[in-house]
């Protein structure tokens, strides 16, 4: 057998695994999902093939205004997400000892190693009526009566930052690492002040890791279901719980596969926009962070 061919069967092997995960785990049920969006029930056990799932969600209200609610939102979080993230990126990256980065990176991982489920329930120990933060202010006689902190808008959006922003910190701190310091140092014999070298140097060079943060982080916030149903209540109105309640309160799978696609047609395109807006494309944002 020839090198090339020895190469050439070591490159597939290799992949093969990973497009298999892709093929089974994405692509087929994907196909599969959109195969059942646009079937149409006339009859018990009878279906038809038309649009008639994707025409109601336009023709009801609620349904595209959740939609554009939890993308404003998402795209809040996201924000937030950065403005928090990025000086703590900076600082693990550019300031912070060879020893302390490790200390730092775990921090910032110990809320993954439990789940959402977990993570929820320890915001509503902390802020509901009769938790920690409202006894606490009783106690401190700052208030005479108990003080609901769930089921708002704010509890839900801290919630989201606090689950998503490693997502944002990750890909910051391998853009900012690759940045030499020589080129801050530049800004600052120039004549630059902070926000300029900020403005003009590091943000440049940190936007693929910025770009890269900001659709993960956005695209695990739009598709979030446990975090704003535990911490928002019924007042939470997040499109994955209309998602949810077709696929299991009315088992209605054509719509709710049709919900699940135009959930990911809408934060697709709003990636792409952002994707423009920052002049950025997706493959020197994966290559770069």
């Amino acid at each position: 057998m020839k090198q090339r061919d020895i190469k050439r069967l070591s490159l597939i092997l290799l992949f093969a695994p990973f497009a298999l995960w892709i093929l089974l785990l994405i692509v087929l049920p994907h196909l599969g999902m959109f195969y059942i969006s646009l079937r149409e029930k006339v009859a018990p056990r009878t279906y038809e093939f038309g649009l008639e799932n994707y025409i109601n969600f336009f023709a009801e209200p609620i349904y595209w205004n959740t939609l554009i609610r939890t993308g404003s939102m998402s795209l809040l979080v996201t924000v937030l997400a950065l403005l928090l993230g990025f000086p703590i990126a900076y600082y693990i990256a550019k300031i912070a000892g060879h020893r302390s980065r490790g200390a730092l990176f775990l921090m910032c991982l110990i809320p993954l190693w439990v789940s959402d489920l977990i993570r929820a329930f320890g915001w509503i120990l902390l802020l509901r009526e009769t938790g920690i933060i409202s006894s606490s202010l009783q106690w401190a006689g700052l208030v005479s009566t108990p003080v609901e902190f769930l089921y708002n808008d704010a509890t839900v959006i801290m919630g989201l930052v606090y689950t998503v922003i490693l997502f944002m910190i990750v890909p910051l701190v391998s853009t900012l690492d690759g940045m030499d310091d020589a080129m801050v140092e530049a800004g600052y014999n120039l004549g630059g002040n902070g926000p300029t070298v900020l403005r003009r140097i590091i943000i440049p060079y940190a936007m693929p890791g910025i770009v890269s943060g900001c659709i993960v982080v956005f695209m695990l916030t739009a598709g979030s279901y446990l975090t704003p149903i535990l911490l928002g209540g019924k007042n939470s109105s997040w499109f994955t719980e209309q998602i949810y309640d077709q696929f299991i309160t009315r088992y209605n799978w054509e719509s709710g596969a049709a919900f699940g696609f135009l959930l990911l047609a809408f934060t697709s395109l709003v990636v792409w926009g952002g994707l423009k807006l920052s002049g950025q494309t997706l493959n020197s944002t994966v290559a770069r962070s």
